[in-house]
């Protein structure tokens, strides 16, 4: 190279010389041509000698590769940059041999021209092998720092193949570039050709390798942590001392795969051993404690660093803070936060939210405001999220004016809502009802771009349902599916429910099908509303009948379940049947609660099979479940139906004893119990007793709630009302004395039983 070189100046002479002799008058004009071209080359080729015998870059610089190309061709423009490339690799000048090849790489990109050529085009006579290695090792990093993995690895291919081993520098940096790129086949591809025909790895490969397997970007998605496990042996094998940041990145892989015990036993291990260790590694097993809500082992884990003389940084008491106030307890995060300023550490902007949120979800409003402003104060801006996290504290709160004054602050500082924003303003309206104010926030967020997510599409719907307006639920619905919005479980339940309520169970029977045909399959609550609303409307074939459809399609009923079908049975007369479903409730694990004892008691009551039913209601009471005023009336009325008025009167006692009051309808039951017997005097007594408790007989109630429509429409009719009452008051007490009719709870009443 440094002989062609050097004969420039003279071929730059000589020709020049003969170019002056010509005296050929047809060739003139050709041989002028040539000529200048030839100067042309002699003039780069000119400053290639320069650069020779002083390595000045800025002469370098001055030539421009695509400039070249255009002014001396392709062929002379890329010898001339091999010498220069050569001349600085020679002298181990890595910054400009990268730039000269960087230049020639980005020139070949944009022409399209093969890349897979470019380094045989470079390397110059194989004896020179210096200079070509240091060119191939420059190479393969311009390949693999832009992107360019495939001629990255193409290049070290080609370097072995002709004889040139790559450095391990290189080879190291295009390892970085691969697992960063999640390139695994060609990463595991590369570090095994390393080891069988080097360069041979050395620590900072296997942390490469380690880091890979340990972050999770391995094309799996979860750390590798059994792969992790086997380079920590290999290493230990072939005698490469693992360095404290391959150590650190492993306990950070095992805490990530929930192995927090484990890396805590390894650092133990290391301690004793000897070996170094920092706050990276006691961060990740601090952070694994906190995470799986143990902030009192990460806060062990945190005094044991402080113990070995390992400072904690501002990221061990930011885990230790956001852990302790996502458990509640923000006493202890403002606990720690106080220590860090003790220790001059300076919070972060994380540090401060983590407080922030913690005071939030404690309902702690008031002193939020304060430590927001804290942040302020601090000097930190405020972000989008801090906003966020005072407005979804105010918005369950259900503050919603504090909520909006926050908003037009977070407007006023030029931060825009983003969808975190919208949706808890969304939520808050709707949780206090005002579905009109959610709905203009949720026109808003679409009209700035952003699509609600399903949550806030569903309380959207349920507010419509709670509204009536199930037409509108219906609509946004079909607008979710066109928005590529996948409606869910809760979607379609609210819009059930609402039908049901409305008493068009068929109506919401029909939902079913729509939503298996969007592949979300309806779940046992949805199954147990729908058997309630045909409950409800007197049709406990279809309630049956969805029930059994239930069990074919897999779906386990619960104890709601259960309870309506123990009440559509036993109401409808089928007692021995509701009774199976009881004890087959039990059989299936499911414990019995207040509603499906009274259902069952209410049941047997009603056939007058008051054994069974005393024996139940002895049962839940031996279970700590507390007998409801309905549970005890139930009973009463049994008793009164077998003219049993002592057990009758015993209940009412222990009613008393229990400080369950005793309500209209329960006097009613024992007053209807007394006429039956013929005894008018009790059945005053209790009237009286009534009296005194405020308590009116329930059809009096009745006829007041009738009445009471009337009220709103002319104020002098409130006398025609009292009237009323006073003539239903007179008529109970003629009633008493006459001891006439039977008794018994009805369904208007206002017992299902």
């Amino acid at each position: 190279m440094y002989s062609r070189v050097s004969a420039a100046p003279l071929l730059y002479d000589s020709d020049y010389s003969t170019s002056n002799c010509e005296s050929n008058s047809d060739s003139e004009s050709n041989l002028l041509r040539e000529d200048v071209h030839e100067v042309k080359t002699i003039e780069l080729f000119s400053v290639v000698v320069r650069v020779v015998k002083t390595l000045n870059w800025k002469v370098t610089r001055k030539v421009c590769f695509p400039i070249a190309v255009q002014k001396y061709g392709f062929d002379q423009s890329l010898m001339g940059f091999k010498m220069f490339v050569y001349v600085y690799a020679c002298a181990e000048m890595q910054m400009e041999v990268y730039a000269l090849l960087r230049e020639i790489v980005c020139y070949y990109q944009k022409a399209q021209l093969n890349m897979f050529g470019l380094l045989c085009a470079l390397l110059d006579s194989p004896g020179d092998a210096k200079g070509s290695t240091f060119l191939v090792n420059a190479l393969i990093k311009v390949f693999a720092s832009n992107n360019m993995l495939e001629n990255a690895i193409d290049a070290f291919e080609q370097a072995r193949r002709i004889g040139f081993q790559p450095g391990i520098r290189s080879c190291n940096f295009l390892l970085k570039c691969l697992a960063e790129d999640n390139e695994r086949d060609s990463l595991v591809t590369l570090f095994k050709e390393m080891k069988n025909y080097g360069p041979y790895p050395n620590l900072y490969t296997y942390t490469i390798m380690m880091n890979f397997y340990c972050s999770g970007h391995h094309g799996q998605g979860t750390v590798d942590i059994e792969e992790a496990t086997n380079i920590l042996e290999e290493m230990e094998t072939i005698g490469i001392s693992p360095s404290i940041v391959t150590y650190s990145v492993y306990v950070l892989g095992l805490c990530k795969v929930g192995l927090i015990e484990l890396a805590w036993d390894l650092i133990q291990e290391l301690k004793r051993n000897g070996r170094p260790l920092n706050c990276y590694c006691y961060n990740a097993v601090i952070y694994g404690f906190a995470d799986r809500g143990e902030p009192d082992k990460a806060m062990q884990v945190f005094n044991e660093m402080k113990n070995v003389g390992i400072a904690a940084d501002v990221y061990s008491y930011s885990i230790l803070i956001e852990g302790f106030c996502r458990c509640g307890d923000v006493e202890k995060g403002l606990s720690l936060f106080e220590e860090m300023g003790n220790n001059n550490i300076i919070p972060s902007l994380v540090t401060y939210s983590s407080i922030l949120k913690g005071l939030c979800r404690n309902g702690l409003m008031e002193i939020s405001l304060n430590w927001f402003k804290k942040i302020g104060a601090s000097g930190y801006e405020y972000d989008q999220h801090a906003y966020n996290i005072l407005i979804t504290g105010f918005c369950v709160q259900g503050d919603m004016d504090s909520a909006n004054k926050l908003l037009e602050e977070m407007l006023n500082n030029s931060l825009a809502p983003n969808p975190v924003s919208y949706k808890s303003l969304i939520l808050g309206f709707c949780k206090i009802g005002s579905l009109e104010k959610a709905l203009k926030f949720f026109n808003n967020m679409r009209e700035a771009g952003f699509l609600p997510c399903p949550v806030t599409c569903n309380h959207v719907i349920s507010g419509y349902c709670k509204e009536g307006q199930v037409k509108e639920a219906l609509r946004l619905i079909d607008e979710m599916r066109d928005l590529g919005i996948s409606p869910n479980m809760f979607t379609y339940s609210a819009v059930i429910n609402r039908l049901c309520k409305e008493r068009k169970s068929e109506k919401a029977l029909e939902l079913i099908p729509v939503m298996l045909k969007c592949n979300t399959f309806p779940s046992v609550v949805i199954y147990s509303t729908l058997i309630n609303g045909f409950a409800k409307q007197a049709n406990p074939r279809k309630a049956l009948m969805l029930y059994t459809k239930m069990l074919k399609v897999g779906i386990c009923p619960d104890s709601v379940t259960f309870t309506i079908l123990i009440n559509v049975l036993s109401t409808g007369g089928r007692v021995k049947e509701a009774y199976n479903l009881f004890k087959e409730m039990i059989s299936k694990g499911l414990e019995p609660d207040k509603i499906s004892y009274t259902s069952m008691i209410a049941g047997f009551c009603r056939s007058k099979d008051m054994k069974k039913a005393w024996g139940l209601f002895q049962e839940m009471v031996q279970s700590d479940i507390v007998p409801s005023v309905v549970t005890y009336t139930c009973l009463i009325d049994g008793f009164c139906k077998v003219n049993h008025m002592d057990m009758a009167t015993m209940l009412v006692d222990e009613m008393n004893k229990n400080t369950v009051c005793p309500d209209q309808i329960t006097y009613s039951v024992l007053i209807r119990g007394c006429q039956k017997l013929g005894y008018v005097d009790s059945a005053r007594q209790l009237l009286n007793e009534m009296k005194n408790r405020g308590i009116l007989p329930y059809e009096v109630v009745l006829v007041r709630q009738t009445m009471g429509l009337i009220q709103g429409r002319r104020e002098k009719e409130k006398c025609f009302c009292k009237a009323h009452m006073v003539y239903f008051q007179l008529f109970w007490f003629r009633a008493i004395e006459k001891s006439c009719g039977d008794g018994g709870p009805r369904k208007d009443d206002g017992y299902a039983f």
